[in-house]
């Protein structure tokens, strides 16, 4: 078997995201306290964010919208504009959050890109990511950076043949079950699953147990390790 060429996922694989998400939801919540009660809340922001998915895709900046679009809609465009102020504050914080990788993820990419070709695959805002990858100090790794609007079956077969791999050529490592491991295998490559704490609503999804290409790790610092035991074609 030639060597694999390795895609990663960035949020919650290699550094913290969705905590982040998750004390600014919880922001969020505390601010909108008297119009309605938080379980209403939280479950008010995620339809908003599902139906702008489609206008301002994934992150920081279309969650900001979404907060907004939700405040007004719950306060009959009666919104405070403090509290405007307040949710672009908080949409500004998550900008500039440090950036802070996962443990073990640093000398694993250091290790792997001696060996493999490496490739960061994520969706989101173009600068944002951009930003967090150079702040995170990881981009020395990898070889090439494909930010996407979504991670389909198609972006994967697009992506992987651009850097030269075929079917059963590549893997996709990621913390997501919808969009890092389902579309991946779908397409003819290698899905890594190494969950992370928390994972948004709209990214849960059954993992794919039963596929010959599904492979669960607990860290990407195993890894190597796995790498090490596939079997030459």
């Amino acid at each position: 078997m030639s060597e694999l060429i390795l895609g990663f996922d960035a949020d919650d694989t290699l550094w913290h995201n969705e905590t982040v998400f998750n004390l600014t939801q919880a922001r969020f919540i505390e601010l909108l306290g008297g119009f309605a009660e938080p379980e209403h809340l939280a479950e008010r922001l995620l339809a908003v964010e599902l139906r702008n998915l489609r206008h301002y895709g994934y992150g920081v900046k279309s969650f900001t919208l979404s907060m907004i679009e939700t405040a007004l809609e719950l306060t009959g465009e009666a919104i405070p504009s403090r509290v405007v102020a307040e949710i672009l504050a908080i949409g500004r914080a998550m900008l500039e959050h440090p950036v802070e990788p996962l443990p073990a993820v640093h000398e694993t990419l250091e290790r792997l890109s001696q060996t493999h070709a490496l490739v960061l695959i994520t969706k989101g805002d173009l600068l944002d990511q951009e930003n967090k990858l150079a702040r995170s100090g990881l981009g020395d790794f990898f070889d090439a950076v494909e930010i996407v609007s979504e991670k389909t079956a198609a972006t994967y077969s697009r992506v992987f043949a651009r850097h030269g791999a075929l079917s059963g050529e590549a893997a996709m490592i990621g913390n997501s079950a919808r969009s890092d491991i389902i579309p991946a295998i779908d397409a003819g490559f290698w899905g890594v699953h190494i969950p992370y704490a928390l994972t948004w609503e709209h990214e849960q999804a059954e993992a794919p147990a039963d596929s010959p290409f599904y492979v669960a790790l607990a860290s990407i610092a195993e890894v190597p390790a796995w790498l090490g035991g596939l079997q030459p074609a």
